[in-house]
């Protein structure tokens, strides 16, 4: 896989608690079959630039959520365990094995990996506040200096610093801010170009992904940088979106920052809505995250996106956000949302299923086929009950006993409380007639794993 980056757009490489047993099933039955639809990553690099997901190491214990994580995405953006209080808790004392072990992960994946992050006011471990003023730059270069080696040609871009400034354009009053002053910015850029000549330094924040007093101020510092060869390869925009509030500038401000030079990456997306779901937010979501790609598609100088971690079940906004969530593009049960299918559409995919004409109709047949303390695996049968074709079905029951869908494949599934819906695949909608397709999934359940009372079947 090529590590060193270049201006541009580039090509990035490509990707290819139950019981064990049920483990090796679920690993096994996310395999896609060789006439699916690409990966978003696939399609992402189509295009010139790169698809990705932000990860964290305790998410990777999770089988299912790793298959997809290895297997959908072209890069990997380390969430949290590359940060200050990770790497250097002690001073001094460094510590990469949590950092070193998603980089490997990508590394045996064939994807590439975003650095994240060098510099930042949150996430520092105490002892750093109490350096006295004249000491901290040279604490500063000393802490890039040794990640930034130790992650030498494994690594393709840095954040190297992290939301430095405020809402309204001025210096957000870190640590670094406060004893340094101005200036530490652009020593933390020399320190991590010193340490590896290769890599692409970024300078990454929230809120700058329209043109607002805020971008306005980081342009300014990145136009300054520019015009006195402080070594900065590109920004980028974090994209923590609400639903239906994507800057109508978006496209406009990526255009502008690529304009002095510099490349851009929209490095930690997700749109949050108040909760629950509704069909209306699911549709409103697809539109925004559509409108997103499409505006760094638009920008040669836009080289990816990254979603900050793909699954709802591990988003960050609930804990932060009261009352809001189902940010990303797959839901809590690792199905594919209409944002995962409206981001593939934007980047040149079929856009998710889409059932061939048909006016056939079908039944459903559910089995419970293995069973253990907590959890079940279960099969539905969809069969074209018609003499004509089918082109596309929808499966709906409700949980009698508070069970839960783990992972699901050969099917796209909704959830709302006990109520479940399953739609076809792209792949597998199309049923002659007297057809029948299937699809499974792994369940957990507090009880017996009784089968539903009201499975039923119809067209989408």
């Amino acid at each position: 896989m090529e590590r060193t980056p270049h201006s541009g757009r580039r090509t990035v490489g490509l990707t290819a608690g139950f019981a064990a047993a049920a483990a090796v099933l679920c690993a096994g039955a996310l395999t896609a079959p060789a006439h699916a639809d690409s990966t978003l990553g696939q399609l992402a690099a189509a295009k010139g630039l790169y698809f990705g997901s932000a990860t964290d190491n305790p998410h990777l214990s999770d089988t299912a959520y790793k298959q997809i994580l290895s297997s959908e995405f072209g890069q990997l953006t380390v969430g949290n365990t590359m940060k200050w209080q990770y790497t250097e808790p002690s001073q001094g004392r460094f510590d990469y094995e949590q950092a070193d072990a998603i980089v490997a992960l990508a590394e045996a994946n064939g994807q590439t990996v975003r650095g994240h992050t060098l510099v930042w006011h949150n996430q520092l471990p105490d002892w750093v506040a109490a350096v006295p003023a004249d000491r901290l730059p040279g604490v500063m270069r000393d802490h890039i200096t040794d990640e930034v080696t130790h992650f030498r040609n494994r690594v393709v871009h840095w954040d190297v610093v992290n939301e430095a400034f405020e809402e309204d354009g001025s210096r957000r009053q870190t640590v670094f801010q406060q004893k340094i002053g101005n200036g530490y910015i652009a020593e933390a850029f020399k320190a991590a170009r010193a340490a590896d000549p290769n890599v692409k330094l970024y300078y990454n924040d929230y809120n700058i992904e329209g043109v607002g007093p805020k971008s306005d101020a980081v342009y300014e510092m990145v136009k300054s940088f520019k015009q006195q060869g402080v070594p900065i390869d590109g920004v980028g925009m974090q994209a923590h979106l609400i639903l239906g509030q994507v800057p109508a500038t978006m496209q406009r401000n990526i255009q502008r920052f690529a304009d002095l030079g510099v490349d851009v990456a929209v490095t930690e997306l997700d749109i949050r809505m108040d909760l629950p779901r509704t069909e209306a937010k699911d549709t409103q979501q697809a539109g925004d995250y559509s409108a997103v790609v499409k505006a760094c598609l638009a920008v040669s100088r836009c080289v990816g996106i990254t979603v900050w971690d793909f699954s709802d079940r591990q988003s960050w906004v609930p804990s932060v956000f009261p009352g809001q969530g189902a940010a990303l593009p797959y839901d809590e049960n690792y199905a594919k949302k209409p944002a995962y299918h409206a981001i593939a559409a934007a980047l040149g995919g079929t856009g998710g299923p889409s059932p061939t004409p048909g006016t056939g109709t079908c039944s459903a047949s559910y089995r419970v086929t293995s069973q253990w303390q907590g959890g079940f695996t279960a099969e539905v049968t969809v069969r074209n009950t018609s003499s004509g074709p089918l082109g596309g079905w929808a499966v709906t029951w409700t949980f009698p006993d508070g069970q839960r869908i783990a992972n699901l494949w050969n099917g796209e599934a909704t959830t709302t409380g006990s109520s479940v819906r399953v739609r076809n695949a792209g792949y597998n909608g199309a049923l002659g007639a007297g057809a029948s397709t299937s699809f499974g999934f792994l369940g957990s359940s507090a009880g017996a794993g009784r089968v539903p009372s009201d499975i039923a079947c119809d067209r989408p």
